[in-house]
Parts: C-alpha cells; sequence; structure tokens
C-alpha cells in the first residue's frame, strides 16, 4: 500500500511523521517505565534491612533512598530530552529546551544532595539507637546551612552549563558579600555562633542552663537566638553570638548532684555521742536510696559544733535530691533525738558575765579591803 509509506514520510512541522511518532512512543515509553522503576525501587527498599547494617546495606539503601526523592518533573523532563532526539527543532526552541533540562537536571542534583543529608541525619540518629537529642537541636541550623551551600553551588554550576562565565559572576559575589558581611555583621555573628552551637553542642534542647544571672531549660535553638524557659515561668531570648561568648553552666549534662549540709549540735553534747554522730549519719544516708556517701566530720565550732555532712545523688534531678535530702533531715532529726542529742539555737545565747561584788565602805566613804 503506496498510501502508509508517503504518510510516514510526510513532513510536519519540519519532521516526518514517523520520527513524531518515534518521539511521542519514546515519550511515553520512558514516562511509563521511569515511574513504575521508582515505584518498585521504593516498594524493595524496605526490604534491604537483610543485609544488615554493612557499608553495602548502606550505599544501596541510598540509591534506593536518593531514587525515591526523584520528582515526577524531572522524570518528565528525561522523558522529553528522549523524545526530543528522534526531531529536528529550531535553534530557537532547541536553544530553550536546552535550558530548561539543564536548570531541571541541577534543581534535581540539588534536592538529591538534600535528601543525602536527610539520609546521613537518620543514619547518625539509627546509629545512635534512637533519636538524638544533640542533634534533633541543630537539626534546624544543619539543614539551613546545608541549603545554601547547596542550592547555591547548583545554581553556579547551572549557570556555568549554560555557557555563562562565572568568574566574573564569584568576583562581584565575592566584592558585594564583604560589603554585606560588613552591613549586616551581627546577624552573621549569630549566623556562625549557630553553627557553632550545632556542631560543638554545648547543650542541646531540653538542658538546664544557668547563664550569667538567668537561670532556664532550653526550648528551641535558632539561626539567630536560643530561647530559654526560665524557672520562673518566663522566655529568655539570648542572641547565639552572645550566648556562645557567656560562661554557661549546663546542668544537664550533670551526671550526679553533690549535697552539702551542716548540723550544729549542742555543746553540751557528751564526746560519746559527738563520736558516734558521724557513724549514724552514714547509716543514714547509705540506707537512702540513688545516694553514695562521701564523709561527715566535725569541723568547726563557733555557736555550735558543726558537723560537715558530704554525699551524692546518683540521680542529677533536682526534685529527687530535694525528696531525698527531706528523708535523711527526718531521720537524722529522729536519730539525734533518739541519742539524747540536742541542736543547737538557731541564733547564739548570750552570755552573762558575773561581776565580783564592790568592797563594803568604811567610815568617810573609803573601800575596805578585805
Amino acid at each position: 500500500m503506496p498510501a502508509v509509506p508517503e504518510l510516514w514520510y510526510s513532513n510536519y512541522l519540519g519532521n516526518p511523521l514517523g520520527a513524531w511518532t518515534l518521539a511521542l512512543a519514546t515519550f511515553l515509553i520512558t514516562f511509563t517505565v521511569l515511574p513504575l522503576a521508582q515505584r518498585y525501587i521504593t516498594a524493595r527498599r524496605a526490604r534491604l534491612s537483610t543485609l544488615g547494617s554493612s557499608r553495602a546495606y548502606h550505599a544501596i539503601d541510598l540509591a534506593a533512598f536518593l531514587v525515591e526523592r526523584t520528582h515526577r518533573l524531572f522524570l518528565w523532563g528525561v522523558a522529553v530530552w528522549l523524545g526530543s532526539r528522534h526531531l529536528a527543532l529550531p535553534p530557537r526552541l532547541e536553544s530553550w529546551l536546552t535550558i530548561a533540562l539543564v536548570l531541571l537536571f541541577w534543581m534535581q542534583a540539588a534536592m538529591w544532595a538534600m535528601a543525602a543529608v536527610h539520609y546521613g541525619l537518620s543514619a547518625r540518629q539509627q546509629h545512635a539507637g534512637g533519636p538524638d537529642a544533640v542533634l534533633a537541636s541543630s537539626l534546624e541550623v544543619v539543614l539551613f546551612v546545608a541549603a545554601i551551600v547547596i542550592w547555591s553551588i547548583a545554581f553556579l554550576l547551572a549557570l556555568d552549563n549554560l555557557g555563562v562565565q562565572i568568574r566574573p559572576l564569584l568576583a562581584g559575589i565575592g566584592i558585594g558579600g564583604i560589603a554585606l558581611a560588613l552591613a549586616v555583621q551581627t546577624v552573621l555573628s549569630d549566623l556562625l555562633a549557630s553553627l557553632s552551637i550545632a556542631l560543638d553542642r554545648p547543650f542541646v534542647v531540653g538542658d538546664s542552663l544557668a547563664v550569667d544571672d538567668f537561670q532556664g531549660s532550653v526550648e528551641f535553638i535558632g539561626v539567630k537566638s536560643t530561647r530559654l524557659r526560665s524557672v520562673s515561668g518566663e522566655q529568655i531570648i539570648f542572641a547565639n553570638g552572645d550566648i556562645v561568648k557567656a560562661r554557661v553552666r549546663n546542668f544537664g549534662r550533670m551526671r550526679e548532684r553533690r549535697a552539702l549540709f551542716r548540723i550544729g549540735v549542742d555543746y553540751g553534747t557528751p564526746v560519746p555521742a559527738l563520736v558516734a554522730i558521724p557513724r549514724a549519719i552514714r547509716e543514714i544516708i547509705e540506707g537512702t536510696p540513688d545516694t553514695r556517701f562521701e564523709r561527715c566530720h566535725l569541723l568547726t565550732w563557733d555557736t555550735a559544733l558543726q558537723f560537715e555532712v558530704v554525699y551524692f545523688m546518683t540521680r542529677p534531678d533536682y526534685a529527687a535530691y530535694a525528696d531525698t535530702q527531706q528523708r535523711i533531715n527526718l531521720r537524722i532529726l529522729e536519730r539525734l533525738r533518739a541519742m539524747d542529742v540536742n541542736l543547737a539555737a538557731a541564733m547564739p545565747t548570750s552570755v552573762q558575765l558575773q561581776h565580783p561584788p564592790a568592797a563594803p565602805e568604811g567610815p568617810g566613804g573609803q573601800q575596805l579591803l578585805l
């Protein structure tokens, strides 16, 4: 049938019908096969856990994760590019298609890089055996800095692929960056300080901090500021640059709490009872859960005989310490009363000195010496 070959080779918009048919078939096949392959790899990714935690597992799992994060628009662009290989397009249309495909490719490359960063952070959490509080508090800062770096590099590489001379652009960006840095040096200082907090990790969300005269628990670590909830209820906001320069006491990293208190007993307490007091206090503290006895000594006397007691709480929580200290105080008071030992008065008692009576006077008002 001669009509079919003639129709096949007929020219439509500068290309024969056969070329258009091949281009359309390539586009449809590609845009059908690639999403199906993506769904298959995504479904099979859950079964990769049988490989354990080897390097091969992480490499294959990362590749599957990147395939899963491939945007549908990028697959459409690949299908269009493969289909356009069968067509002879006008130079202007070819140029616009090239620009669109290059930008689409580097956009997808940046998305893959960000997905790899997310994968690395998730792998670290799994390696730590659960949610990493340190990483969770600095996650926003790490992702913010990574996004700036990755998207900037992708944009510059896209311009370079399109034939744009990026060296003058980089020089201009450098000069403009210096001027911008001088104008917003406080903001940049806080940004770099937030990066320092994210990398050095002096504290995390939930830690109890004492910064200068302020004390509270960390609620949020941001790009510019760190927010604390004070013990009295209000929110305290510190610039990251200020909190990095300050001397910070982190009670959240406290492994155990040292407790020191003094007991003053009356001066009239017999020496054998004084000798028995440290032994009794030691028995009380060692019999209290979550404590480790350190020492008990009669160290000083001023208004009373002062015993200094030191022990450690293996649970650093302050509420647990307060309950334990109350229990110890009550048991010590009970033991001292059983030993007939009196605690010293809160205020020192005054001592009245007795003066000798005056000598009797003799005649004429003269005192008589006895």
